[in-house]
């Protein structure tokens, strides 16, 4: 899978056309050249690291899943899978073995984000970073013994989340930011 580092705008070079000035209205029915975007990839170790990175999202909101899912998959990442629930993720875990978790607070269920962190990092040794409108002293004071990698406050851009995954798996390699 090839990583995204970053992306450019490419216009198509304008064609010449000759023509008379009879046939002049043909040529304003043609569609205006779009421009088209196009990937340029990262070094081939970054491509490999992120190649091997399963990230967990653990998100009840449907639509923001999914557009965590095709930004981390656009970088080059596999999802191991999308949980709405506590149990969902503690079930995706056991069976997918992430590396990290994105953690929203605020999940379907009795359960909160801060519940599913400890579970992960206990039962798992799953480490997560934080993606919610929630971080108040109180709650990062609570979810302190499941050691996050990190704090993303909502709203947030999908640049800054693939940003913050690849700080947090730098960090769990043991390399220097």
């Amino acid at each position: 899978m090839m990583r995204v580092l970053s992306r450019r705008i490419v216009y198509p070079k304008k064609s010449v056309v000759h023509r008379s000035a009879s046939d002049r209205h043909v040529a304003s029915n043609y569609p205006r050249p779009r421009p088209t975007l196009v990937s340029q990839p990262g070094s081939e170790s970054d491509r490999r690291a992120d190649a091997l990175a399963r990230i967990l999202i653990v998100e009840d909101d449907f639509l923001v899943a999914m557009q965590m899912e095709s930004a981390l998959t656009d970088a080059g990442f596999e999802v191991a899978g999308i949980a709405s629930s506590c149990e969902d993720a503690i079930e995706l875990a056991s069976s997918e073995q992430p590396r990290l978790a994105v953690m929203d607070i605020r999940l379907a269920g009795e359960r909160d984000g801060i519940d599913t962190a400890l579970a992960l990092f206990d039962r798992h040794q799953i480490r997560c970073i934080f993606a919610t409108a929630h971080h108040d002293e109180h709650v990062r004071r609570r979810a302190e013994p499941a050691v996050p990698l990190g704090w993303l406050a909502k709203p947030y851009t999908m640049t800054s989340l693939v940003t913050m995954v690849r700080r947090a798996l730098q960090e769990l390699d043991g390399k220097p930011r």
